[in-house]
């Protein structure tokens, strides 16, 4: 009776036996007996009826079986009927889906549909959307029976265009399950082989393929269903692996006999009795069924949480699952498996870049199991797909406008594409990618800056070896150069303690045999990543390079004693806590502790910085205290200064800081005066030194922000008094009186900002004067000088007009003393939401905003920036905040506060230059916002320009 029926949901139903009912039940179609093996039984007292969803007829049938016929219970029903597609099938020259679907399809399911329907050569499959994930999570975890349905009926056409069927021992079809988010997360989430492998059908598979090999694939399956699926320690089948290896006296995996890996399969399937107290799962369906459940459980994962975490992924809906039919590199020197990228990730070298494997299936390679050859080995022995595979990678780097991360598999000399994805790179091969294909003419100017992230010029501003010649005799070992750069830290062997000494502050290289995704955390903590296997395409390889962190792996001369916690290169033991250096661009692995160099711009990096600075409309400039910053940031493409923080100069030398706290201690105005007059002379040769930096640029400099109590010493109170009196003259009482005046309950809404400039009018005076003598010196000397003075944190109109007054009375006397003038700006800081709110009567005075975002933060949140450590991560953990506030602006609140402010300052002074100069200045997303927003810059630190600049191209296309 059983092979009569194909596809059907079975459900108990006593309230429908009636002969009538029996008569509609007349079958005419023929189904297949899989769809009643799935999850278990169900009888009901009187009858059960099924509906048969046939390929051919899409009406629903129902058929009543008598009590006692035992019949299996599909995924949980769900009440709710939905029309909406969740299965996309594809193949050769056909698909139902695209690459613009990745929202939907994930990644790697759309690119297959793409590659399936330029007519690359695409293992026949299905997709289940990243939807249907979302409503598993919403569904409490259990698949919904209209979503089987889908599957199942996907499933057939996969089995006719094989020819080969789930289950069927004579003609077998396997399938691979792998996850695929619309996000690309290497190794975070599940994938499945050689699905649908048991006794029955591995046997016919010996008989049609050859034993040697359809063990192999039996006991690779056997292992991964049970570590992915059953959560069953990978250890416990290796335990096994290496002690028949032992028994046998052979050292690799390929010099088991067939009649070994029977021995090994049967060892494996003890393994799940041992571990689950249960046996291993035989039925095709059922393994379908639970490694789709697997996938689906994997997004939420705790290493699929964490990457998504450290790399800002939100808003995704889920993991898409794709089902395909299985093609075997595993079956003898004819096949094997790779992985490469189009160009070289690391370097941007227009040359693929890869490794194949002989006799492997795709796992081997990528999770590092085995250390891989060139493709060269592959362009040896099998030419005919090596050229296959070239002409691929052409069709679709010009398909795509992009290198592309393509995995393949070579079954008996036949070519197989199994995954093309848009490939991770170093920042300097991004650089070098985008302008060699703009050369090549595959890209324009304009879409070629969408091809570079921020993150990847990031990279590019991380230190280097100041000399590598001076460490040769260092070096201790070599390995694979995965991710390019340099890292000097002491060495740890787990992940969680990495992230442990990066919580205290320490630099950890993270020291391991193989990483795996599990250690995502401590990979990401770590300053640099040493393996002892994997290759250029391993997981460690893969995830360092996206994070552009450097990493070494396949360093076969290292030994890891992850137990006792130290490693061993040739006769040399080194323990952990003890310093390595390791040069990512050659693969070197260096002993001690390497002195670094900051890195510089140069060569392509300017040709496709000069693109984007071509292409955005908000300009760039830099926070800078020192005519050294101020240097720094014109050589990083700064437009001028947006921010000088006049009271860093005050700690430049001990001379400064002592003058300063003799004004601090002034009781009398004559007092306070005599001590600015020694400080004038320090902050006008330092301004001097900005200017002539800066020639020909605009120069802002805010007036003294800090409370006044941040300048006194630190430590006890008896200590500083007694500093205080010995600096400065006064006696101990006097100190003590002062101390007591100067002492704030909360500082960060305190004595600060103009209040200091409106209580001490002199404090301004003096700070203008020497802007203003060191302006007319420079401009003396040929120096374009474009000076701009800022006055922090005013809350009315009133305390800004003060000022203004107060800086202009001072220009006019400098002007006229120095018989010179020039044109200046006087403009505020808007870091108050009062401030905000009554923007256009604060624009009647000023003639230029530059908007504060770290204390606007602050003011509008509520949150002190000193305290928030002890709650954000709370906030993070539990979705309260999506991100920190201090990092990324919060548009909701900050980010409306300003566009009022913009809007409100512009009605009541048209021309009115608008700018912001906190920390998100160089945060790409919240630049993205103050472009939309109409502001004409941002000013962020020296170092983040290029970012910047990037991001503010990036917003313009």
């Amino acid at each position: 009776m059983s092979s009569m029926f194909k596809g059907m949901i079975i459900r108990s139903a006593p309230d429908v036996y009636t002969p009538r009912v029996f008569k509609e039940a007349h079958v005419d179609h023929t189904c297949h007996a899989r769809d009643l093996s799935t999850l278990g039984t169900a009888q009901s007292d009187s009858a059960q009826r099924v509906r048969c969803n046939d390929s051919t007829m899409r009406g629903n049938k129902v058929f009543l079986f008598p009590k006692g016929i035992r019949a299996v219970v599909t995924p949980v029903s769900d009440p709710t009927v939905t029309t909406k597609k969740r299965v996309f099938t594809f193949g050769k020259g056909r698909s139902e889906g695209n690459k613009s679907m990745k929202s939907l399809l994930g990644g790697k399911g759309a690119n297959l549909a793409e590659m399936a329907s330029i007519g690359l050569s695409v293992p026949p499959g299905l997709t289940i959307s990243t939807e249907a994930c979302q409503e598993y999570q919403q569904n409490g975890k259990s698949l919904l029976s209209d979503l089987w349905e889908e599957v199942l009926e996907g499933l057939k056409i996969i089995e006719m265009e094989m020819g080969s069927y789930l289950g069927d021992p004579s003609k077998p079809l396997l399938l691979s399950v792998r996850s695929g988010a619309a996000i690309s997360m290497p190794g975070m989430m599940d994938t499945v082989l050689n699905l649908g492998l048991n006794d029955d059908v591995v046997a016919g598979l010996a008989a049609k393929s050859g034993e040697r090999f359809a063990y192999d694939s039996y006991r690779r399956f056997l292992d991964m269903f049970g570590g992915v699926v059953m959560g069953i320690s990978h250890s416990l089948f290796e335990d096994k692996l290496e002690k028949l290896k032992e028994t046998k006296g052979v050292k690799l995996d390929t010099e088991l006999t067939a009649s070994d890996l029977k021995e090994l399969v049967e060892l494996y399937k003890n393994v799940y009795l041992e571990a689950k107290g249960e046996n291993f799962p035989s039925d095709p369906i059922k393994q379908l069924q639970l490694a789709v459940q697997a996938v689906f459980e994997s997004w939420d994962s705790p290493r699929a949480i964490k990457y998504r975490s450290i790399n800002q992924i939100t808003g995704l809906k889920g993991t898409a699952v794709n089902i395909q039919s299985m093609v075997f590199g595993n079956m003898g020197n004819t096949s094997g498996t790779g992985v490469l990228f189009t160009r070289n990730p690391s370097t941007g070298e227009a040359k693929l870049y890869g490794e194949f494997l002989v006799n492997a299936q795709g796992e081997d390679v990528v999770a590092g199991i085995r250390t891989p050859e060139d493709l060269d080995t592959m362009k040896s022995c099998m030419p005919e797909a090596y050229k296959e595979l070239v002409e691929n990678c052409e069709i679709l780097e010009k398909h795509y406008k992009d290198m592309m991360d393509i995995e393949f598999t070579v079954q008996e000399n036949r070519l197989w594409m199994l995954q093309c994805r848009s490939g991770k790179r170093t920042g300097k091969g991004a650089v070098k990618i985008a302008v060699d294909m703009v050369k090549e003419g595959l890209v324009d100017t304009r879409s070629v800056v969408k091809m570079v992230e921020p993150q990847h010029l990031d990279q590019l501003l991380h230190p280097q070896f100041e000399d590598p010649s001076a460490y040769k005799d260092q070096v201790i070992a070599v390995g694979l150069p995965a991710s390019p750069g340099a890292a000097v830290g002491q060495i740890v062997f787990s992940a969680d303690d990495a992230e442990a000494w990066h919580a205290q502050g320490k630099s950890a290289i993270l020291v391991r045999t193989e990483t795996s995704p599990e250690d995502v955390g401590g990979m990401h903590a770590a300053t640099g990543i040493l393996t002892a296997r994997g290759g250029m395409t391993s997981h460690a390889a893969v995830v360092a390079r996206g994070w552009g962190k450097c990493c070494i792996s396949g360093c076969s001369e290292i030994r890891v004693n992850d137990a006792e916690r130290f490693l061993v290169v040739g006769d040399q033991v080194i323990k952990e806590g003890e310093w390595l250096s390791l040069n990512g661009s050659t693969g070197e692995v260096i002993l001690g502790k390497q002195p670094l160099s900051p890195p510089a711009l140069s060569g392509d990096i300017e040709t496709f910085m000069s693109w984007a600075d071509g292409i955005r409309r908000l300009k760039v400039m830099a926070n800078a205290d020192t005519p050294e910053d101020a240097l720094t940031a014109r050589n990083n493409g700064a437009q001028g200064i947006g921010l000088c923080r006049t009271e860093h100069m005050f700690f430049a030398s001990d001379e400064r800081i002592k003058t300063v706290r003799k004004m601090i201690m002034a009781v009398t105005p004559e007092q306070r005066k005599a001590a600015l007059d020694q400080l004038l002379p320090y902050q006008r040769s330092d301004f001097e030194g900005i200017f002539r930096a800066m020639d020909g640029l605009p120069v802002t400099i805010r007036l003294l922000d800090p409370p006044l109590h941040e300048f006194l010493p630190e430590g006890d109170l008896e200590h500083i008094v007694s500093e205080l009196t010995t600096e400065t003259g006064v006696t101990e009482e006097e100190v003590f009186s002062r101390i007591e005046k100067l002492s704030e309950v909360n500082p960060m809404l305190g004595f600060r900002g103009c209040r200091l400039g409106i209580s001490y009018p002199e404090l301004t005076e003096m700070q203008a004067r020497a802007i203003f003598q060191a302006a007319i010196t420079m401009s003396n000397q040929g120096v374009k000088v474009l000076p701009e003075i800022m006055v922090p944190l005013v809350g009315t109109p009133q305390e800004l007009g003060h000022q203004v007054s107060l800086i202009h009375d001072v220009a006019r006397k400098v002007f006229s003393e120095m018989g010179s003038s020039l044109s200046y700006k006087v403009g505020t800081m808007i870091e108050i939401p009062r401030a905000a709110l009554i923007a256009d009567e604060i624009a009647e005075e000023a003639e230029f905003f530059s908007f504060g975002t770290n204390d606007l933060t602050q003011m509008t949140f509520g949150y002190s920036r000193d305290d928030v450590g002890k709650f954000l991560p709370i906030y993070l953990s539990k979705g309260i905040l999506q991100s920190d506030p201090f990092e990324v602006l919060d548009q909701k609140g900050v980010g409306q506060l300003i566009k009022i402010a913009t809007e409100k300052g512009r009605r009541a002074r048209p021309n009115l230059k608008v700018g912001i100069c906190g920390e998100h200045g160089g945060e790409p997303s919240s630049i993205a916002f103050f472009a939309e927003a109409g502001l004409d810059y941002v000013s962020c630190s020296p170092f983040r320009v290029p970012i910047a600049r990037l991001a503010a191209a990036q917003v313009a296309v």
